[in-house]
């Protein structure tokens, strides 16, 4: 909640066809029966091998703060439809301001590493309720989950370096800037630029100065100077603003400065021209002062690809400042997450599955209560299951490549997790959320499991995915059902 109490995430953040089917789903009578939805994405994101969950934290947020205030449902009690007559009736607007959210959830942790076609975040419970939240929890997760793979592969790419993220004042918005900072954290993210960033979620900030402080006098060494006399104990001095290297010279002028009052000085940055041959003369530079501890920044529209060539060339770089192409997602727009319905029933009763059949093989939905099932051989994680909660698999299982039923794999009696955990029950919290430090563990110790081949940057190996033979035997038989094939093919 904000300080004055409101949801960070309000209700009303939603498409109007979320509130229309509710509406609907009113009018039929069948606002109360039981639906399961399952949020998850089609294709990893940057051409990559797998993506790195985030945003619960606040989807339980958002969702346990729903709430259709007297405002929103004056607001909508002014829209009209094509007769310009009200779309909604006084009476759907009056049930509005007393739903609150009463669903199960079941989620995977954030940091976990996921694939295609796996559910991230299950919703089951009243279809009204399941339905309008669906367009601010996909917008939540698919950001954050983007933002945290982004960054992981940006983290990978440094080998163990720290990444500052730098990225709010090129993000999409505030809140775009907001959420990627929490996001690149979880990914493996050092620290932030971003101060509310800092404040809200305890991610450590840090920066340097801008080329400006720099102007604002008459001479470099003057204003490297005044710096480190304003802040002593946080020195980092931008080096690029006339000549890169004359500008580490007056650095070494200032570290011996510092020195003489008892500081130390921490780094100088690089912002500009050729990295990896000004970080070398740099370093030289450095070491020949003695200031051998003084750490080397570079900035300047890096990304994992620009990383990881400069640490080939030999780059003498310590620390690496991403904005940019960070903080927006260079090369993915968006994950293209979805959240689809699986199954209904009348409340207390048993799971009817449900499918949607397109004419793209990649866009027919999976039936059912998922849960997906991650074994691990040797310690490395070596496959992961999709099944339907009905019908849970034995020690001895199959699963199969939903793309192609001939392609198997065979487990027995490996070690295995159940990757969603009971996050709410009828709306309430069941246990507490790991911490933003939690997740970001998670997810480096999630990306030391998984084999190289999986996490290369340009054609990655496919790490296994597949379904439940049962599973994948329904969802067979529900295709054909829903096509008309089935009574054809037994009269042939």
């Amino acid at each position: 909640m904000t300080a004055e109490g409101r949801p960070h995430v309000p209700v009303m953040l939603t498409d109007l066809y979320q509130i229309t089917m509710a509406y609907a789903y009113w009018r039929a009578g069948i606002a109360e029966k039981d639906a399961c939805f399952h949020a998850s994405f089609r294709r990893n994101p940057f051409g990559g091998g797998y993506a790195v969950a985030a945003g619960l934290e606040q989807v339980v947020e958002y969702l346990t703060g729903i709430r259709f205030s007297a405002e929103d449902v004056a607001y909508l009690a002014t829209l009209s439809g094509n007769d310009a007559r009200p779309l909604f009736s006084p009476e759907f607007l009056a049930m509005l301001r007393d739903v609150r959210f009463t669903c199960d959830v079941d989620a995977v942790a954030e940091g976990t590493v996921v694939f295609p076609g796996e559910p991230l975040v299950r919703v089951s419970g009243p279809i009204l309720q399941c339905q309008i939240v669906e367009t601010a929890l996909l917008n939540i997760v698919n950001f954050q989950t983007l933002i945290a793979t982004k960054a992981a592969r940006v983290c990978s790419a440094a080998q163990g370096d720290p990444v500052l993220e730098f990225g709010l004042r090129r993000a999409q918005g505030p809140d775009g800037g907001l959420s990627a900072s929490r996001a690149a954290y979880i990914g493996g993210c050092a620290a932030t630029s971003n101060v509310l960033a800092g404040q809200r979620w305890g991610v450590p900030v840090g920066g340097t100065h801008a080329h400006s402080w720099v102007m604002a006098f008459d001479t470099e060494l003057e204003a490297f100077l005044a710096y480190a006399d304003a802040m002593p104990n946080n020195v980092t001095l931008l080096v690029d603003t006339y000549d890169t290297l004359d500008g580490v010279r007056h650095a070494v002028a200032v570290a011996r400065h510092l020195a003489a009052l008892g500081h130390s000085m921490i780094g100088i940055r690089i912002d500009s021209g050729d990295l990896a041959w000004l970080s070398n003369r740099a370093r030289e530079i450095l070491d020949e002062a003695g200031l051998a501890e003084v750490k080397i920044y570079a900035s300047n529209e890096l990304d994992e690809y620009l990383i990881k060539s400069l640490k080939e060339q030999g780059a003498a770089i310590d620390v690496w400042g991403v904005g940019t192409r960070l903080a927006t997602a260079e090369g993915q727009p968006s994950l293209g997450g979805v959240y689809k319905l699986s199954a209904m029933r009348e409340p207390g009763g048993a799971w009817e599955p449900r499918i949607k059949v397109s004419e793209q093989a990649s866009k027919v939905t999976m039936p059912g209560v998922l849960q997906v099932r991650r074994f691990t051989r040797e310690g490395r994680f070596d496959g992961d299951m999709i099944y339907n909660e009905d019908h849970a698999p034995a020690a001895d299982c199959t699963m199969v490549d939903p793309d192609d039923s001939t392609r198997r794999k065979a487990f027995s009696g490996e070690p295995a997790d159940d990757l969603l955990r009971p996050v709410l029950r009828r709306g309430e919290p069941v246990s507490e959320l790991p911490s933003l430090c939690d997740a970001r563990e998670r997810a480096g110790a999630q990306l030391g499991m998984l084999d190289d081949g999986v996490k290369r940057f340009l054609n990655p190996h496919t790490y296994s995915v597949g379904v439940e033979l049962g599973l994948q035997e329904l969802r067979t038989s529900l295709i054909l059902k829903a096509r008309g094939l089935a009574r054809a093919e037994g009269g042939a």
